[in-house]
């Protein structure tokens, strides 16, 4: 049995459509394989295998040209479906000569790839981020290269009582440890619902709305195993009917997380801050972007020193709270996902036999 703690068969985020280019190649380590990224000349992406079938040395440190790679150390050179298409000093080309190419498709300004089956690769298990890219949606995001497990992230994403304690200057207060919440999960889905009703708003929010007064705090947090949580938060003024769905007279964003394992128990940790109101503000996404990423850099002090404790207390037992309800529901999904993956591989076909 595999001790990897991810599936292989899933859609996680290689890249920003932003990162690939077309005179350019894009190295990425996702699930301890390296790959090698970049556009063709018609603009479509492409994900090889980062490694020359001929003596494994890296594709990217080769040329790219007209959407082939030739491979810097021998001058083999591979298509975009990683078939080679010419050898050096020879007419005849090895039929065995390819790399792998792996499912890529790019979706709500993210560049997805498939690292497991290919034939499992069904387009339509793609999370859905339309906020990245809808026209009601206006936001920015960025890349965070995390020394700690994909699994600890989502942790804390699905427990957000941390940001009374982690993050009190901005988006964090009593109120959230204070309120109750309720956690459903469906198939691959965990949501948990926390409303904060008639509060004082955070910093951050209070700032959003531009209003004196109480308000009605919402952070509904919908996690898609493996590994993507969108939460949706915001406040409005007390008592205007934003819990029953009249959000009108209130602020509303939406946070997008997706994380890709890389090696062992380090990430990438793609994200983005998404609203629905000022939409031709520059400087307002930038001053969202800039305030998020902030307080996504607390959160990687917090992990990332959390990962290392873990690694030095290899044995340790850990006790779930009342809190960790939703994080216990996520990580189940994931352990389900590699279990049916293990039990796939494991399985002997079976065989008849005719009398």
């Amino acid at each position: 049995m595999s001790s990897r703690n991810y599936p292989l068969n899933a859609w996680y985020v290689a890249a920003w459509d932003y990162e690939l280019k077309k005179n350019a190649m894009l190295t990425r380590t996702i699930c301890e394989k390296k790959v090698v990224l970049f556009r063709k000349p018609d603009g479509s992406s492409v994900a090889l295998e980062d490694a020359c079938w001929h003596r494994l040395v890296p594709l990217s440190m080769g040329t790219l040209k007209d959407g082939t790679i030739k491979c810097r150390y021998h001058g083999l050179v591979f298509d975009a479906a990683g078939k080679c298409v010419h050898m050096p000093s020879q007419d005849t080309i090895n039929p065995s000569a390819c790399v792998r190419s792996f499912p890529l498709v790019e979706r709500h300004r993210f560049a997805w790839i498939w690292m497991g089956q290919p034939h499992l690769a069904d387009e339509n298990l793609i999370p859905d981020l339309h906020w990245n890219d809808h026209s009601d949606w206006t936001g920015d995001g960025g890349v965070i290269g995390l020394a700690a497990s994909y699994e600890l992230a989502i942790d804390n994403l699905m427990d957000l009582t941390h940001e009374t304690f982690v993050h009190p200057e901005s988006i964090g207060n009593d109120a959230i440890a204070d309120a109750p919440f309720t956690v459903t999960h469906s198939h691959k889905q965990v949501t948990v619902t926390r409303w904060m009703e008639g509060i004082e708003p955070p910093a951050f929010w209070g700032a959003q709305l531009g209003k004196p007064g109480l308000v009605d705090r919402w952070q509904i947090i919908h996690f898609q195993a493996p590994s993507t949580v969108a939460l949706d938060v915001g406040v409005a003024v007390a008592g205007t009917g934003a819990k029953e769905g009249d959000r009108r007279q209130g602020v509303n964003g939406f946070v997008l997380h997706t994380f890709t394992p890389t090696t062992g128990n380090n990430s990438l940790y793609f994200w983005s801050i998404c609203r629905n109101y000022n939409l031709s503000s520059v400087r307002l996404t930038t001053e969202w972007r800039d305030a998020v990423k902030g307080i996504f850099a607390q959160d990687e002090d917090i992990l990332e020193a959390q990962q290392k404790a873990m690694d030095a207390n290899p044995a340790k037992v850990f006790y779930n709270l009342n809190i960790d309800a939703g994080g216990m529901w996520a990580r189940r999904k994931i352990d389900e996902m590699i279990q049916a993956e293990q039990h796939a591989t494991s399985a002997v076909p079976l065989r008849i036999v005719s009398e």
